[in-house]
């Protein structure tokens, strides 16, 4: 079901007082493996931007379900579909130990081209069929 996986590592400035990595930072996680996602298949967000075609966040939803800790090693997986104008990333988040679910998130990102809603863009279209080759 996951088309991309990308390993990463817990760093300590990532967690807060509790000894566990903020809520906040998974956000981070997940654009970070959106950006890496979209450069390994030829889509380069910062191009995408200069040519006035921007990917923007609509609305994240976010699971927590086990806490990573300094020096974890995590993989950050995801496969994209796409619902109306939506480009919606299914994502989640593995403890690379014991594979255990520590986060599950949808997040759902609309077009804007020079400044207009867009219905879809070509290149983010591709990454559509990308999963629909893999099923």
């Amino acid at each position: 079901m996951y088309i991309y996986e990308l390993e990463l590592k817990v760093r300590d400035y990532e967690c807060d007082i509790q000894g566990i990595v903020n809520n906040s930072v998974y956000q981070n996680y997940l654009e970070h493996t959106r950006h890496e996602f979209l450069l390994d298949n030829d889509v380069s967000f910062e191009q995408l931007h200069l040519q006035g075609i921007d990917a923007v966040v609509a609305r994240i939803e976010m699971a927590y379900k086990t806490p990573l800790k300094p020096g974890d090693s995590f993989i950050s997986k995801l496969y994209v579909a796409k619902e109306g104008i939506k480009y919606v990333f299914h994502q989640a988040i593995f403890r690379k130990g014991d594979n255990k679910v520590c986060l599950k998130a949808k997040v759902e990102a609309v077009v804007v081209i020079n400044g207009k809603l867009s219905a879809s863009h070509p290149q983010l279209d591709k990454l559509i069929a990308l999963d629909a080759s893999l099923l």
